[in-house]
């Protein structure tokens, strides 16, 4: 486990340790599961970005397979 030094806003401070106490959860355990949640939030973020730019890049192919598909049915006098 590695050990950090933390600087907190007096008030994220103040509210943090009020939690604390209602909690009954320690510092250490708290900012854990904290910078945990905050990690997962932000890979979500950016794997969102990472669907969107792909299918960004996909979506002109798309729109190209689905015209052929209107001119074949189109094409296809049993339809």
């Amino acid at each position: 486990m590695k050990s950090l030094s933390l600087k907190l806003d007096d008030d994220i401070h103040e509210r943090t340790e009020k939690l604390l106490a209602k909690l009954k959860k320690s510092r250490n355990r708290y900012f854990n599961e904290a910078i945990d949640l905050y990690n997962r939030l932000y890979e979500r973020k950016l794997l969102a970005k990472r669907f969107a730019k792909a299918s960004e890049a996909v979506s002109a192919d798309s729109m190209e397979v689905l015209k052929e598909f209107d001119r074949l049915e189109d094409d296809d006098p049993s339809v």
